[in-house]
This record gives C-alpha cells, structure tokens and sequence, in this order.
C-alpha cells in the first residue's frame, strides 16, 4: 500500500495507525500547493479532490477522506483493536467521534492556515475551537482515551488535528486533560516513528 502524505497534515493520522497495526506502507510526499507528488507525478490525477491523504491499495484501488482510510487499516488487523468490530455500538461510537473531529475540529482549522483569513474570523475560529475542545476534555477528564481504556484510531486523528494548534497561535493551556492526552500519543512508539519519518522531529528529541 502507498500513502499520499504531506508532514503533518491529516495525513499523519493514517501513518500513526499503519504504524500502530505494523503495516508496510510506502510513503509518497505531495506538495499540497503545487498538487505534485515527490516523483513528479500530478497529484489531480491520483485524488480528483486534490488534498490528502489518498492511500494506493496493493490492487490499485484508491480510498481517500481520513475517517475511512484509518477505519480500513484498523479492519486489515481487527486483533489489534484498533477500531471495534463493524456492526456493534462501539463501532457507532468511533465513528461518531470520527465525524465530530473531523467536521467540528479538522474543518474548523482549515481557514487558520491561510494567510489571508481576516483577523475576526480567526477569533470567532478559535473561540468556536475551544468551544468544541470542551466536550473532549470532559470525556478525556474521565478516560484515558477517546473511547475508553483502549487506544483507537480516534486518538490518532484527535492528535494530529491538535497539534496544529501551535501552528496558528491556538492557547489549549486551559485543556488540562487534553494536554496530557497529547503527551500520552506522543510517546507512543508508533507516534514517534511516524512524526520521524514525516521530518516533525529529530530522532535525538524523541531519545
């Protein structure tokens, strides 16, 4: 399998979980603003919706959109727990989660990023941020992880879309039990490797 990323983007969130799972995943870098890919490939003619992460399947089929792509890789290896199984609740459970980081926290990002979004809109973005992180920090003040005691693809999607905040000037000091979680994913062996293989840290930061 091949994973189209770009550092630290979403596209972190499958890496971490292809990791997790033990996976072997190539890796082929997109520059996001040109649309090519690290072998010069046109990255239009890979994902017609032009953004990451696109996973390339060993039969050429390619799944795009993050909550889906990290769901397949759970499912590749159900033992490791990744994601419960399909049709229980708890299953219903991680794709709730799913859509609500991915609709209330991910999208909620996106205008922070570009360097001609108007100062007001960036306050009402980041009040709103905050806003939505309220309810994860009641559920992570209760839990270790998203869903419970088990670490889930959840997580891994909750951590790469929080650690954009530092990035556009996002205060989450407030979020006791969020920072934390963040420090639990980030030692996590897969989670280092990852974050290393994308260039997001040295291997001397994570000795």
């Amino acid at each position: 399998m091949k994973l189209y990323y770009s550092a630290g983007a979403c596209s972190l969130s499958p890496h971490i979980v292809a990791r997790e799972l033990g996976l072997p995943l190539q890796l082929e870098k997109v520059d996001t603003q040109a649309k090519r890919t690290a072998s010069g490939q046109d990255f239009w003619q890979i994902n017609p919706k032009g953004y990451v992460p696109a996973l390339e399947l060993d039969d050429g089929e390619r799944l795009t959109e993050g909550p889906a792509i990290v769901q397949y890789l759970a499912d590749l290896k159900p033992e490791k727990g990744l994601a419960p199984a399909n049709g229980t609740l708890a299953r219903y459970r991680l794709q709730e989660m799913l859509g609500y980081i991915n609709s209330e926290l991910h999208k909620t990002y996106s205008p922070l990023f570009k360097k001609d979004t108007p100062e007001q809109t960036r306050a009402e973005r980041k009040e709103y941020l905050r806003k939505r992180y309220a309810l994860i920090e009641d559920i992570l003040a209760k839990q270790t992880w998203l869903l419970g005691d088990h670490f889930t693809v959840a997580d891994a999607y909750l951590f790469t879309v929080t650690n954009w905040a530092r990035h556009v000037d996002l205060d989450l000091s407030e979020f006791k039990a969020l920072n934390a979680f963040q420090q639990r994913v980030a030692a996590r062996p897969a989670v280092l490797a990852a974050m290393q293989e994308e260039g997001l840290i040295k291997r001397s930061d994570a000795a």
